[in-house]
Formats: C-alpha cells, structure tokens, sequence
C-alpha cells in the first residue's frame, strides 16, 4: 500500500528545506478524521476494512495566532504532534510546504525561509492522505461500455480532433428530439443530431452558410460554456455560448453569442443594433452558464459566472427587457439586470447550478467559486436574491471549486447539492430541516481530483443516484470515477463506488460532460468533452447494467410550451417513496443536460407524478402501470379544471392525499 501525504501552509516551526521521508507499513487499521472545524479530530474504523479501502483527508483551518496547546481543548493537536503519529504508523510519507495563501493552486510548490515564517503561525493547513484507489469493495461489473467508434467515429466533420468544452441538450432544429450541443474552444461549435435509421451521431452545424445552423458554429469564440433557455417566451429555447477567446480572468477579447431561431436560421440577438447600443454582450473572462426563471413568468435569464480580475468582471444576469422588445417581430432587448438581482459579485467564478434549493419551488442559485466563497442566493418571490451560504454553510472558502448539480439523495423531498472541488475535497452536502447543509462525502468520495464536471443520474435505472466525476488528466492519469448513492431509511444514505469501465478515460483531458438518452431505449447515454491541454475527439459511452429495470422519462412544459428549466418532478412509487428530480437549467461544469426528468425505476412503478414550476403552480397526475417505460410530457396548468387525487392508495406507500397533492415526503 502507497500512501502520499501533501501538507499545506505556513508555520514557524524550522524547516531548512524540503524533506521526503520513506516509511513502509502493510496496513493501517484505523485512521484519524479531522473535519472542516478548526480541526477537532476523531477516531473512525471504516466500514470496508481500514485505510486500505478509503483515502483520508485531514483539514485544519482558522487556528489562532501563535495559539498556547496547553490551552486548547485536548482534540486539537499540533502538526508536529501527527507527524510523530505517522512515523509511528510507519507510513510512506512524503511532506511538501506549499505557501497557500501565496497561490490560486495547490501545483506552486515553495519552501518559505525561517525568517520568513517566524511572523506567521498557521495560516491554514490542509494534509490530503490518499492512496492509488482499489476498493475491495468496489462492484465488479462495468458501469459504462465506449460506443464512440460506432456512433460518433472522429471524423473532421462530425467528431474533429480539436478543444472541446461545455456541452447542453435541447431541441435546435425544433424536429421534437433532443440534440447535444458542444462548444468548441480552437474549432467549431457543435451541434449533433441522433440518426436513428443508421444509429449515428451527426453534426447538423456544417459549413455550409445556407445551412440554418451556421452561424452556431463561430469557430472564432472560442467557446468554454453554454446554456439553452426560453428567453423571449416564444415556447423555443435559445442558445448561449460563452466565449473567452486566450483571456483567463477580467476582459475578454471576443464576446458571448445568444442565438435565437429567426428568420429561418439561428442570428446573434447580441449582434442586433438594438443589444449593441445597449452594450449588454457580456465581453468578461468567464466560465459557466445557466438559465434562470427567477419571477416566475416563463421567460428565463441567463447567468454568468465570469471570472473577475480585481474589480473587472463581475457576475452578469442577462434578460429579456419586456417593455422595449417586441417578440412577434423578432426584436429582444436585453439588460443585465444583475445588480437589480443581487447578483453582482466579483469573484473567482466556477461552477453554477439553478433550481429549487432552499425555496420549495423558486429558483435558486448556487454558485461554487475560485479563491473565494461559494455563493448561495435564495430566491426572495419577486426576482431578487439574497445571498445565504454562509447562513447555509456551504461556502468553503478554502477550496476551488469546479462542477456542481443538485439532486434529493435521501429521498426527504429537499435539494442536496454535490460538486467537486479542483484538487481538494468533493463534497456532498445533504439539506437538513432547517436549511442548513451537512457534508456526508465518503473518505473515497471526497479524494481530490483534478476534477471538471460532476453528473448526478440514475444510470441503470434501479431507483439510486450515481454521482459521476469527470477528470482532466493533465498531470499523469486521472481516471474519472463512479459512486452510488443509496437512500437507507431515517439514515444517511450508503455511498460505494462503483466500476465505471471503459468511461474511466485515465489520460482523457476531461472538460465538460452531459447525458441525453440518445437512442430512447429508455437508458442515459454519457457524453465527454475533452480539450484544454490536449486536442481529444468527444467520447460516448453506454450504460450496460439495469437493461431490465423499469424507468419513466418526464418532460414539463412552461406556459409557452418550452421545455420548464427549474421545475421539479417528484414521482411518487408504489413501494419504494418518493423520487425527486430537478429539470436542469445549466450544471455539471460549462454544461447543460437534458431537459428531461429520468427515473429508474427498478421492478416497481410510478402512482402519482407531481410537478411544480417556478412560479409555484402545482400539478399532480395519477398514472397507469401502463405508462412506465415511456416518456410523459406535462404542460402547464394553464387555468384547466385537472383530476384530483381523491384516496391515499393512489400516492403509494407511506404517503396521503391532502387537498388533492401527495404528501408526507
């Protein structure tokens, strides 16, 4: 067994320069669990069999200017104090100084002189033990099968060898089916399109200027992130790609697009005179995109999470401005409306989700950052926000964080939310009665990881969620990795890791991913974006288990008949409670996926579908057995008398009628 223990931080103890200290032990039955709270540290035996099995992460933060130990409360131990643990435990240690505080990055390595740390006791300390990863308890079976070479063989025109990012799932040539969006960084956008008479994956964005999807291609973008919305409220979705061009952080050097379907062809709205006077196309550095109904009406704006630079490149809140547009003429004015919102911060700008968090139906807006805190804005019912992470406690402020979605993994009817922090801890944070979070990530699940996307889906449609991190090998192999969250009843719930097969992609320059069921045969399909420092084809992969599980695919409609982003989808089972889903308004790190609410279902059925929309409209349906396995397209309640759940064996197990709606979740 090989364990590497990085140390991070400041202290006055006397270092004269980097030490690697090579200590050998065949196993470690216990190991030592310090939380994120100033370090109270506790003894833990782990369920699959000690360290072996699950890597460690120990974290100190905050600790006192030059604090008195023998004043502190027994469960606090000076560094010195591990470090004599470790060499009595005989690990295989190799401890590096890295000044934290000096760097965005945990890659600067620096070994500060002793006068220069004699000012400074510790600033923070983080030590991640981790270990190359093989659970004997990991299932066997693989997760994920690459259909790549069948479906989308790399091709100059359909698959193109070149930097790919963010990817979305809508409907762009408006045919019914959903296409997968891609945003190329050194090359062209993407649009792909399933054949199902040759079982393919095609680019309809060809370089034809007659083609009606030319103009999505803009080769010149430079394209990191992208989002799919109603902005108008004409009943179809519009596009937006972020575009950076070289620039990291602050100014870009060529602006975002946002196409609309007009005139027979997809046109740049940033482009018309109207939006150009108005100087609204966001030209700032930035990274994702989501779409947000924030009052209600039906009509989304578009989030920015840009990447500041000092006081250059604050969030942007992009929307429709009713009063000066005229949608039956094709004219949309646009406004940032960020700062109206409370929106408009400066940060280091990451990863950015929408949907019901802490209101039941509102949407929220949770934000994981770079070198700052997260951000969590909480829907106030008239389209403002406020800003609650701290309140929450969800702002780890100490880690970077990447891709982020949101999901009900224990079943209690609240939003969890779980994403992934760039070479630090991943967290899952599960909401508690009184809206704050709790992190209940694994030692396996939270080992650090270059990490880009983070997928939550029921792949093989037995009832649980897997929760998928997508990598970016840029410093030797990065395999992406697979967990299963498991409801237990009154408890946490279960977290293994599973076998993630040929979708491990160790040397896969991972930067965006999504899921679509591409061929309908009621199962996701995993889509993988690669790019950044390697030009890489995009990879496609089938799911191989659960083929005879039950499943049911929802699709809610807002009050123009666009796909509902924000809405949440409860589907009440007969035996097995309550299963949430979130209709995704952008997720996943630079990506969107798809506007469909998947449930696996396992042997047991749907009773009773309940859904609710951003404006806190409400609507229940009772289904048949026979409408499992099918996809159920739900509109808006637009004002029509609907059936009401009359008795409680409608709503299933453990669960009651009450004013026609299922409750008890």
């Amino acid at each position: 067994m090989k364990l590497n223990i990085l140390l991070f931080g400041l202290s006055s103890f006397t270092l004269q320069k980097r030490r690697c200290i090579a200590l050998t032990r065949e196993k470690v039955e216990r190991f030592l669990f310090f939380t994120s709270q100033c370090g109270k540290v506790h003894t833990a035996e782990e369920e699959t069999g000690g360290l072996e099995d699950t890597p460690i992460e120990i974290q100190v933060r905050h600790l006192p200017t030059r604090p008195s130990f023998k004043k502190l409360p027994a469960d606090w131990l000076h560094w010195s104090s591990l470090y004599k643990l470790f060499r009595k435990h005989r690990l295989n240690a190799c401890v590096r100084w890295t000044d934290w505080c000096a760097s965005s990055r945990f890659e600067t390595e620096s070994v500060p002189a002793t006068s220069e740390m004699g000012g400074v006791w510790w600033t923070s300390l983080l030590l991640l033990l981790t270990h190359r990863h093989h659970s004997n308890g990991q299932n066997p079976e693989p997760m994920f099968q690459a259909i790549t070479n069948t479906i989308l063989p790399p091709d100059n025109i359909n698959n193109p060898t070149q930097l790919n990012y963010g990817m979305a799932v809508t409907d762009v040539d408006g045919g019914g089916d959903l296409e997968v969006v891609v945003a190329g960084y050194n090359g062209p956008n993407l649009v792909l399109k399933y054949d199902p008479i040759n079982k393919k994956l095609v680019n309809i964005a060809i370089d034809d200027t007659e083609s009606p999807y030319y103009a999505l291609r803009d080769p010149n973008g430079n394209a990191i992130g992208v989002t799919a919305c109603d902005v108008d409220g004409d009943g179809l979705e519009e596009i937006y790609f972020l575009n950076t061009n070289n620039a990291y952080s602050g100014k870009a050097t060529y602006s975002d697009k946002l196409f609309k379907f007009r005139n027979g062809r997809y046109e740049d709205l940033l482009s018309d005179e109207i939006n150009v006077n108005r100087g609204v196309a966001n030209g700032m550095a930035g990274r994702s995109v989501a779409c947000v109904d924030r009052k209600g009406t039906g009509r989304y704006a578009v989030y920015v999470s840009n990447y500041a630079r000092g006081s250059v490149g604050p969030h942007v809140l992009l929307e429709m401005d009713e009063a000066a547009s005229d949608v039956s003429r094709g004219v949309i004015a646009l406004s940032d409306v960020a700062a109206e919102a409370g929106v408009r911060k400066l940060t280091g700008g990451r990863g950015v989700v929408v949907g019901p968090i802490l209101n039941h139906v509102r949407s929220d807006v949770f934000c994981d950052n770079e070198n700052g805190p997260n951000f969590l804005f909480k829907n106030k019912g008239d389209g403002t926000f406020d800003e609650m992470a701290r309140q929450a406690g969800v702002t780890d402020e100490f880690q970077h964080g990447r891709g982020v979605a949101l999901a009900d993994f224990n079943g209690d009817g609240k939003t969890d939310i779980v994403y992934g922090n760039w070479n630090g801890p991943h967290r899952l944070y599960l909401q508690t009665s009184d809206s704050k979070f709790r992190d209940i990530a694994t030692g396996g699940f939270a080992q650090p990881s270059p990490v880009r996307t983070v997928i939550a889906a029921d792949f093989d449609n037995d009832q649980e969620l897997e929760v998928f991190f997508n990598n970016i090998a840029y410093r030797g192999d990065a395999p992406n990795r697979l967990f299963r969250v498991s409801r237990k009843a009154n408890k946490d719930p279960v977290i293994e890791e599973l076998n993630v097969g040929e979708a491990a992609e160790p040397q896969g320059r991972g930067t965006g991913g999504t899921v679509a069921d591409l061929d309908g045969d009621g199962r996701l399909d995993l889509l993988l974006a690669h790019g950044e420092s390697a030009q890489q084809p995009i990879s496609v992969f089938k799911v191989t288990q659960g083929s005879s599980n039950k499943w049911l695919r929802v699709i809610p409609r807002t009050q123009f008949g666009a796909f509902a982003r924000g809405a949440k989808v409860t589907a009440f089972t007969s035996q097995s409670g309550a299963l949430t889903r979130i209709i995704d308004g952008g997720s996943g790190y630079l990506c969107e996926m798809e506007p469909v609410a998947h449930f696996g279902l396992g042997t047991d059925e749907v009773k009773v579908l309940q859904v609710s929309w951003p404006d806190g409209a409400v609507m229940s349906r009772a289904l048949q057995a026979t409408e499992m396995n099918s996809v159920v397209e739900i509109s808006y309640p637009s004002g029509e008398i609907l059936p009401m759940l009359e008795n409680n064996t409608q709503c299933g197990s453990g669960f009651a009628v009450e004013n026609g709606f299922c409750t008890g979740v």
